[in-house]
Order: C-alpha cells, then sequence, then structure tokens
C-alpha cells in the first residue's frame, strides 16, 4: 500500500438496527479508509454444520467496494459456533484445569482433526465468497492466536513423537538430557511417556511449551498456506500478534515465538492496548512496534489499539492523535481501533470503541477526523518510516518460560518475572531517547549492531553464546545482566563456572546468588541518591578475574564481591550486571557508556517524557518525531534543519520548539 491505513474493526452482525450507510458516511468524514471484517463471526457465517451465509460479509463489501473503502477480511477461526462444540466436544481444548467449556473464545484444540477440518472449510468458503472483491486489500489469519495451554491427549502423542524423532529413540541420552532420573521420572520405554501437563521436571514443561508455541507457528502457516491458494498477488496475509499481559500490553509473548510464527505472514501485525489519561507513557506504543518491527525488518500494521478502551482508559483531548503517531513513530502504516463502535451487550460491553453506545459524534470521534484528515495529508510523509538503530535487544521465549518455572525470589502474583527484565532494559533506553530493535537468539545479523543488551537469558543454546561472545570480539559491546548462559537448551545447568561460555567475555565468575536485603551499590562516581543505589530482584556475587569493578556491594556480608563489572574483550566490551538495579542507576551508567563511546547525541539531552523518535521516510527524508507525554507544554532544541510537517513552517537546528501538552511535533529534513 502506497499510503497510510487508518481504520477499525466493523461488524454488521453487531449492529442493533440497520445502519451501514450511515457509519460509512460517518467513517468517510473521520479520514477512515479501511474497516476489518469477518474474523468474529463463525456462527454467522456457518450457522448450522455445512449451512453458509455470507450475506453480511458481502453485503459490507458491495457498499465498501461502491464508497472507496479498504477491507481486510479476517479467517473466523478463533471463536467457534455452538453446534461444533456440541456436536463435536472433543474440540475443546483440554489444558492443565480439564476439558475447556463452551461458551469463551479461543477455547478450541487447534490441533484436532475435527477443528482443523471445519476450519479450512470455512476459511475456503470464505475466500470464495469474497473473491473478485477490488476492495480486499489483505487478510488476517485467525486472532490473536496462542496455544490456549493445550496438553489433550491428541496433543500428548504429538509430543512424543516430536521427542522420539528428535532423539532418534535414544531414550537413554533423552532421560540424561532432562534430568528424568530425579524423583524416578526416569521413562524407560516410549509407549510409556506420560502426561506431560502433570510434570514437576522443569526441562520438560519448559520443551513441551516450546513444543505448544510450534503448534501456533504451524498453524499459522497451514491457514496461510489456504488464504494463498486464493489471494490475488497484490493481497497480503498479516496476524495480529499480540503481548504479555499485565493489565495492558506488557512484553514478550510466552505462547508464541513471534519470531518464528512470522515466517507464516508477508507482513506482521499487532495489537497494542496501553494505559492512558495521566499513566500514558508511550512505552508500550514503542515496545509493541519496535519488537513487531524486528519480526521481518521491516514496516508493520497496527492492527488493534484502543479508542476508549475501558472506562479508565478513555483518554484525554489530545492524546488519541499523540498515540496514533506514535505508533507511525515506530514504523507502523496503519492505525486501526478495536472498534468503530461500542458492543451493547456481551463480553466486551464496556470496551468502548470510536462511538459510544448512542452512535452519536463524540471528542473521540471528532478527534479521530482530525486524525484521518492529517493522515490523509502527510502520508507521503509518514509512510514506510525505516529505522538504522545502534543497539538491539535479545529477547528468548525458552529464557521466559525457563523463569517461570524457575522464578525470581518474591511470592503473589505481582512476582517479578523475565519480561520485567526486559522491560527494565527498554524502558531505560526509551526515557533515554534511544531508539533499539529486537533480535531473536537465532539472530546471525548482529554486527550491524553497536550495543546488544542480553536481560536474562537463562536458557541458551551454545551456538548463541557463541555469536554473543563473537560479537563482543569483534568490536561490539555486550550488555548482559544476571541469570545469562546457566541452563543449556533443556534447561539443565551448565557444569561449568557460571557464566558459561562468557566467562571470559565479561572477565567473572560466580559459584553463588542470593537475595538482597538492604544491599547498597557503592564504588561507582554516579550521583545517585541512597534509595537508587538499591540492589534488587536477585543477586549474583561476582568475583572479578580481569574485569573493573563498576559498582560493588555495601554490605557487611558481600563487600568482597562486585555487583556490575566491564572488561575490555577483543575489540569490543562487556558489562555484566550480577543484580537488578534501579532505573536511575541503569541510566546513569549507559549515560557514561554513551558518552565515552561517542553515541551521545541531542536526543539524549532532551529529559522524558519527551521523546524523540526518528527514521527515513519513503523519499528517503529524515523524519523527527517529538511527541510529548505530559500534561505541561515542553520545550527543547530542534535536533536538525527542515519543515514541521503540521504547521508547514521552516525550522532551524538549535531552534527552540514547544510542544503542547498531549501534543507533538514531526519534523522533515
Amino acid at each position: 500500500m502506497e499510503e497510510l491505513l487508518y481504520g477499525a474493526a466493523y461488524y454488521d452482525e453487531y449492529m442493533p438496527y440497520e445502519r451501514l450507510d450511515k457509519d460509512i458516511s460517518m467513517m468517510k468524514k473521520a479520514g477512515i479508509n479501511v474497516i476489518r471484517i469477518a474474523e468474529s463471526t463463525w456462527s454467522t457465517e456457518e450457522p448450522e454444520e455445512g449451512v453458509f451465509d455470507f450475506s453480511h460479509v458481502t453485503k459490507v463489501l458491495d457498499a465498501c467496494e461502491r464508497e472507496g473503502l479498504y477491507v481486510i477480511v479476517g479467517t473466523p477461526t478463533y471463536a467457534i459456533p455452538a453446534w461444533m462444540a456440541k456436536a463435536y466436544p472433543e474440540v475443546m481444548v483440554t489444558d492443565r484445569s480439564g476439558r475447556r467449556p463452551y461458551g469463551a473464545r479461543q477455547i478450541m484444540d487447534i490441533t484436532h482433526p475435527a477443528y482443523r477440518f471445519f476450519a479450512e472449510r470455512i476459511i475456503r468458503r470464505l475466500m470464495e465468497a469474497v473473491a473478485g472483491y477490488r476492495c480486499v486489500i489483505g487478510f488476517q489469519l485467525d486472532n490473536e492466536t496462542k496455544h490456549f495451554g493445550t496438553s489433550s491427549e491428541n496433543v500428548q502423542q504429538m509430543f512424543v513423537r516430536h521427542m522420539r524423532k528428535k532423539y532418534e529413540g535414544d531414550l537413554d541420552r533423552f532421560n540424561h538430557d532432562f534430568g528424568l532420573d530425579y524423583w524416578s521420572n526416569r521413562i524407560n520405554s516410549w509407549e510409556e511417556f506420560p502426561s506431560v501437563a502433570g510434570t514437576i521436571n522443569g526441562s520438560l514443561g519448559c520443551e513441551f511449551e516450546k513444543f505448544q508455541r510450534q503448534l501456533v507457528t504451524d498453524f499459522l502457516k497451514r491457514q496461510a498456506e489456504i488464504v494463498g491458494e486464493y489471494k490475488r498477488a497484490d493481497q497480503f496475509i498479516t496476524h495480529n500478534f499480540d503481548f504479555a499481559w499485565k493489565g495492558y500490553s506488557y512484553g514478550v509473548q510466552p505462547d508464541v515465538d513471534h519470531f518464528k510464527a512470522a515466517e507464516a505472514v508477508t507482513i506482521a501485525g499487532c495489537d497494542i492496548y496501553h494505559p492512558s489519561q495521566d499513566k500514558l507513557t508511550g512505552k508500550e506504543i514503542a515496545f509493541g512496534g519496535d519488537l513487531t518491527r524486528s519480526l521481518k525488518k521491516n514496516n508493520y500494521f497496527l492492527i488493534e489499539t484502543e479508542a476508549q478502551g475501558f472506562p479508565e482508559w478513555t483518554p484525554y483531548e489530545g492524546q488519541l492523535r499523540l498515540q496514533a503517531f506514535s505508533h507511525l513513530a515506530s514504523g507502523a502504516d496503519s492505525v486501526m481501533y478495536w472498534h468503530w463502535h461500542s458492543i451493547h451487550n456481551a463480553c466486551e460491553t464496556y470496551w468502548k470503541g470510536l462511538l459510544s453506545h448512542d452512535f452519536e459524534e463524540n471528542a473521540v470521534y471528532r478527534e479521530a477526523c482530525r486524525i484521518g484528515g492529517q493522515f490523509r495529508e502527510l502520508s507521503p510523509s509518514l509512510l514506510h518510516l525505516k529505522k538504522e538503530n545502534k543497539a538491539a535487544i535479545m529477547v528468548s521465549n525458552e529464557a521466559l518460560t525457563a523463569l517461570k518455572w524457575f522464578p525470581f525470589p518474591g511470592n503473589g502474583a505481582n512476582r517479578t518475572d523475565y519480561n520485567d527484565v526486559v522491560r527494565w532494559i527498554y524502558d531505560a533506553l526509551y526515557e533515554m531517547n534511544i531508539e533499539c530493535d529486537f533480535v531473536s537468539t537465532q539472530e546471525e545479523e548482529l554486527s550491524r549492531y553497536d550495543v546488544l543488551f542480553v536481560p536474562a537469558l537463562y536458557s541458551a543454546q551454545e551456538d548463541c553464546l557463541k555469536r554473543i561472545r563473537d560479537f563482543a570480539e569483534q568490536g561490539g559491546c555486550v550488555i548482559a545482566t544476571f541469570k545469562t548462559a546457566f541452563t543449556d537448551e533443556n534447561v539443565k545447568v551448565r557444569t561449568q563456572v557460571q557464566p558459561y561460555l562468557l566467562r571470559d567475555c565479561f572477565g567473572v565468575k560466580y559459584h553463588q546468588f542470593t537475595a538482597p536485603s538492604g544491599v547498597k551499590l557503592a564504588g561507582d562516581s554516579f550521583a545517585l541518591t541512597e534509595e537508587e543505589r538499591n540492589a534488587e530482584l536477585f543477586m549474583e556475587l561476582l568475583e572479578t578475574e580481569d574485569a573493573q569493578v563498576v559498582s560493588g556491594y555495601d554490605h557487611y556480608a558481600w563487600k568482597k564481591y562486585a555487583a556490575v563489572t566491564r572488561k575490555d574483550f577483543g575489540k569490543g566490551l562487556g558489562i555484566y550486571f550480577g543484580c537488578m538495579t534501579s532505573p536511575a542507576y541503569l541510566k546513569a551508567l549507559l549515560a557514561s557508556l554513551w558518552k565515552e563511546k561517542g553515541w551521545w547525541t541531542w536526543k539524549q539531552e532532551i529529559p522524558s517524557p519527551l521523546v524523540i523518535r526518528e527514521g527515513t521516510n519513503g523519499k528517503g527524508k529524515r523524519i523527527t518525531y517529538y511527541l510529548n507525554y505530559s500534561g505541561e507544554a515542553k520545550a527543547c532544541a530542534c535536533g536538525g534543519s527542515g519543515r514541521e510537517l503540521f504547521s508547514q513552517k521552516a525550522v532551524t537546528e538549535g531552534e527552540i520548539l514547544t510542544v503542547a501538552p498531549w501534543d507533538l511535533l514531526i519534523v522533515e529534513a
């Protein structure tokens, strides 16, 4: 597409009365040029087994064809019809709690042959129904697909076959790699392999969850194959990946390997939901966008985000617009809302859309009209934003899962987990206006980065650790944290001195670790308060070999151990955090490093909540976003001469720019 897509999910099936023409008229007034349909209404499209009715779909497509709106058609496979659950109860997912009852969405076994048969049939019939419509620009596979905890007998047997093939039938090697002699868990024949749902062996549990994630990849790839048989060459295939949820989109999704699953699509897509009002920081927008952009190293679609959302997310004036342009600043080529109007009953009654329950124009809709007009006007300058970031964060589903089985100290639902460590690093970079990419543990093109962050890479294959080590030796800077390189890919603790294979890279070793209690950091030159010097979460008792101690532990029992170290290694540098620190400490260390290496720029001089995001547009011109995530006006020096796109005024480097509360400026150089 050569224009920004601005739109919403739209379901004629949900409307309490006929208003399609009115809705399209209001959409066009708002500058909306695309809608998503069909993904949620299988029971309407196939009301009885083998009886199909796509009249709602074709009715909307006819109107969009006539009125010039684009349409993304979703495969309706994530919410099964009641007749299927009644006639084929075995399709309901069996997870650790047992077989799930019908009612919610995403409660089916995505591997079950009966479900797969019906899913393929509805996809094919839908594709036949929408063929020939020029307004259909692409297809969305399923919806926020995950494995839903499936551990049915069918899945257990698939897993056993998978492991038997992986180990070429060698049970002794399998038992050894997974430590199954412990507590008499040894498996002495493949036929007696017990259900993994009850395992207490973390290595086997993590392997099963890795297998479950592969089921998602396989499922999406199969849907892509089916859609690919029907789609035109100019139509795309996408999927709306979502993220780990902590009341909003928070971190790496534990139930899908996004990097692998993205192989199924031609354009990556995502759903991002975030706090608003005084809690709007833009961090979740940037995190989700940066991760999704990294999946295919290209622009992506924002397929769902909030309009009004929950009542506590009703945006202040200006915030909807700030949010929309923030997505573009991460490289999105679309902004689409869930959804057009607020539902009048059922589960998402108060997950409000652009229109409230009365369907009348409101403050959010009027702001959407402003956004739509500016998207249309500025599309040539804002489309296809490319980035060349010099920092990357390595993320790992395997480490995430392993640290769920072997968690950090603490209690309760708010226990710090892998994603908190990832966000500790990402949020510090974001607040310092340092943009970054994400890379998987399979990434082999690390040389394009200057800095690689490795948060809590607890489980890793040896070749991944070698690539990290080589990156530093060849001139890169590796910044790794506690819990890195501790276990192999089977979550088996290494027998060598820790950190395995990276010991010479960081110049440290350790034999013991504990949880910090009343421990401060000392010995550095950072100007920090006492509270900002707390050692937090986890504490490795680092012994230096040939590393420089940046900070030690200020505690009578632990003062001989290092907390944070650095070492010149080959042509590069290794920095190691033996504990989590305060965000202020992390930012102080990064500021010192950035200045030392000559990476410090005018952007790092600008304090959060004024956020700077940059890139190069399709015309080869530099685009700089100045995003003010606060209720107060913020001023800063302009980073370069150019034209401010909203006012069309010329600006010069060093000129003081004032960004209004919850507002933004965009400069094209």
